[in-house]
Formats: C-alpha cells, structure tokens, sequence
C-alpha cells in the first residue's frame, strides 16, 4: 500500500426525495439542522433549543411572560416548561415579578448571559456553515419562507 496514495472522494450524496407532506418535510428539516446546531453547540454544554431560549431572552432586553416566549418560538407550553426547568435550575434565567402579583416573568441571569457569551462563538461558526451550503440566495428565501411558513399556520 502506498503512503502517497490520493484520497478517495466519496460520490455526492443522492438527492433526497420530496415526501408527499409539507409537515414531514419541514420536520425532517427541522431535524437535520437541529443535529447540526446540536453538534456545534455540544462542547459549550448546550442544545440549540436552550441556545435559542437564551438568545431570545437576551434578544428581548427585559423579562417576558412564558406565553410571550412561546409565542415568539411557536413552542407549546409543555414543551416549553420542559426546556425551561433545566435553565432554572441552572440559574441561566429566573423568574421575576411581573406587573401584578400573579404574572411571573422570565429573564436571563448574568449566568446565563455567560453561558450565552461563552456558546455564541460555536454558534456563529455553524450558523456560517448552514448559511454557505444553503447559498447566498437561498438563505433569505428560506428565512421569508419558514416565517411566511409559521405566519399562514397561524391564520388557518
């Protein structure tokens, strides 16, 4: 066996075939991408779903009521409690007094804005990658898309 071998290149991966439902489509997509964010974003301890919780609270500037949260991701409420308890516990966001003594608002701790800090580098690195292998046009079109996507589901 040669030292000097060249490397073989693997053939291109064949395309994959549309499926018959919009749902399985988005949802496979969905999952790809979530795999590839979840595999960046693993060395600073965290999964895109509690990136983005974190990036959404930062993004907002000052504490929002659960229900705003999960509007603003289109996240059902159980989902979202679920995702939530571990930043808790963690201390990356706690729960502040609202505007009347029943609501409860959400915001990030300095912790949490550390954590943030610290796992933003990774994300930037895999939000590059996903945007040059989409393609400088398509990158728009699907970020139009997914939120024309969510506003139509929203209305129907």
């Amino acid at each position: 066996m040669h030292r000097h071998m060249a490397a073989k290149r693997l053939p291109p991966p064949a395309p994959l075939p549309s499926l018959p439902c919009a749902c399985a489509n988005l949802r496979r997509a969905a999952r790809a991408v979530t795999q590839l964010y979840d595999a960046a974003l693993r060395p600073a301890g965290l999964r895109i779903t509690q990136f983005t919780l974190l990036q959404a609270l930062a993004i907002a500037g000052e504490p929002m009521t659960q229900g705003a949260l999960g509007e603003l991701l289109a996240v059902d409420s159980t989902t979202l409690s679920r995702t939530l308890g571990p930043l808790e516990r963690s201390k990356w966001i706690r729960r502040v007094a609202g505007t009347d003594a029943r609501e409860r608002r959400l915001e990030l701790s300095a912790q949490g804005r550390r954590v943030l800090e610290r796992a933003t580098p990774a994300w930037e690195r895999v939000q590059r990658r996903f945007r040059a292998a989409l393609g400088t046009r398509e990158w728009p079109a699907l970020e139009e898309l997914l939120t024309a996507a969510v506003t139509a589901v929203r209305g129907a």
